[in-house]
């Protein structure tokens, strides 16, 4: 039964199920371990009625991992109709703490893989899916601290919506409060940033196909989407993430060519902004806040302006590699002293207690904002060989994790009592 969000929400030992998990799972994908076995021996299990709900979550990830996102979410459809509260695997045999993750009914990639956060931590994780017409139990899970997982994705949008309405009444410390997960939209972050010192961040305007289509004949002028677009532009579907469709387009030829060859009738534009260094190389940063810190958390390397790390090839240069290592070693008293005026005010104005921004410099010397979100994965599945300088501080973003979520229960230990 759905919790009406009046005052008082009380909690109780749920059930749950247990399940392999995000991080187990993921982790075999990456380094190359065949899933079909496991699956096939879940799906059989399944099948004869001998599977448990944990199972079925497992299953539905693996289908996703194997690339059929359609079957997986299919298969979480069918799981959560009738459970909703999972445990994932914890590292201590008694956990000194439980954190219940909220999470919403999306793809693998639509909530924060928390799991890598805790994974070797004596930390409990419970989470629990928030699903449209059904929403919060009555009763929750019995918990330390909560935390919203869900993204700010528009499939997320009902989840976040039930919990925000939640919230005041919520029996424990809640982080990551859903409203604010809001603003990390494309097309709401730039106006949330805009005006601090030190900070570049295009604005990301929302353009129709029509739009983009009169523009491509020469109708129109970038002007007449956005004052300060102008080309070369940046163009992304709406919705899409991971450079799905993602492109610069020089001029309005560029940009007639893209539209023939895309079916969506809603896209991201952006100006481009040329951030590559005197040598000719690009580097794109990504940072990880916690509790208003930063921290590094990969820098990539690459000649081409739209770079993720896979694409900069870092495994295959020590050069690059080396640089990267001696980025995260100075990383306090360089990268994040230089800009810590405007990461400060930037943690601010978002208001979470955790997310991820990937950004650059760009030629004037600014911090150049590309995107933030709650969901990126942050791991530790890096080969500690090919990457030795990696674990130590992938370690030090756990133990920061760890800590707030600490700091925060006991803030709440007295409204628990």
């Amino acid at each position: 039964m759905q919790h009406p969000a009046r005052s008082p929400i009380s909690t109780i030992e749920a059930p749950y199920a247990e399940r392999i998990g995000f991080a187990q799972l993921t982790r075999q994908a990456f380094e190359g371990v065949d899933l079909h076995p496991l699956r096939d021996q879940l799906i059989t299990k399944i099948s004869e009625g001998a599977g448990h709900a944990g199972e079925g979550l497992d299953l539905s990830l693996i289908v996703q991992l194997l690339g059929d996102k359609q079957a997986g979410l299919a298969i979480q459809a069918e799981v959560l109709t009738f459970h909703r509260l999972f445990r994932s695997p914890c590292a201590a045999e008694k956990p000194r703490l439980r954190v219940l993750a909220l999470a919403a009914a999306i793809d693998m990639g639509g909530n924060t893989p928390i799991e890598f956060l805790l994974e070797e931590s004596d930390i409990e994780l419970l989470t629990l899916y928030v699903v449209d017409g059904v929403g919060l139990p009555e009763q929750l899970p019995d918990h330390d601290v909560a935390i919203v997982v869900a993204s700010d994705s528009e499939e997320c949008r009902q989840a976040l919506a039930l919990i925000e309405k939640a919230a005041p009444h919520w029996p424990r410390p809640l982080l990551n409060r859903p409203d604010r997960i809001g603003n990390l939209d494309r097309d709401k972050l730039y106006r949330l940033l805009m005006g601090i010192a030190g900070l570049d961040i295009p604005a990301t305007i929302h353009a129709t196909r029509a739009q983009l289509a009169d523009l491509s004949k020469g109708q129109i002028a970038c002007e007449g989407i956005a004052s300060e677009l102008h080309f070369p532009i940046i163009t992304r579907p709406r919705g899409t993430h991971a450079g799905v469709g993602l492109a610069k387009l020089d001029d309005a030829s560029a940009l007639a060519a893209y539209l023939a060859e895309r079916d969506e009738q809603d896209f991201f534009v952006a100006r481009f902004v040329n951030y590559a260094s005197p040598d000719g190389l690009y580097r794109k940063i990504r940072i990880t806040m916690v509790d208003g810190k930063p921290y590094a958390c990969h820098m990539a390397i690459a000649d081409r302006w739209d770079i993720w790390y896979l694409n900069a090839y870092m495994a295959f240069s020590e050069e690059k590699r080396a640089e990267e290592a001696v980025f995260m070693l100075d990383f306090d008293h360089a990268f994040a002293a230089r800009h810590k005026n405007a990461i400060d005010e930037m943690s601010r104005r978002v208001g979470l207690d955790y997310f991820i921004v990937d950004c650059a410099e760009n030629q004037s010397g600014e911090l150049l904002i590309f995107e933030a979100d709650n969901t990126a994965v942050v791991h530790n599945m890096d080969s500690p060989i090919v990457f030795p300088y990696k674990p130590p501080q992938m370690r030090k973003i756990f133990a920061a994790f760890t800590a707030m979520l600490s700091r925060h229960a006991k803030a709440g230990e007295g409204s628990a009592a």
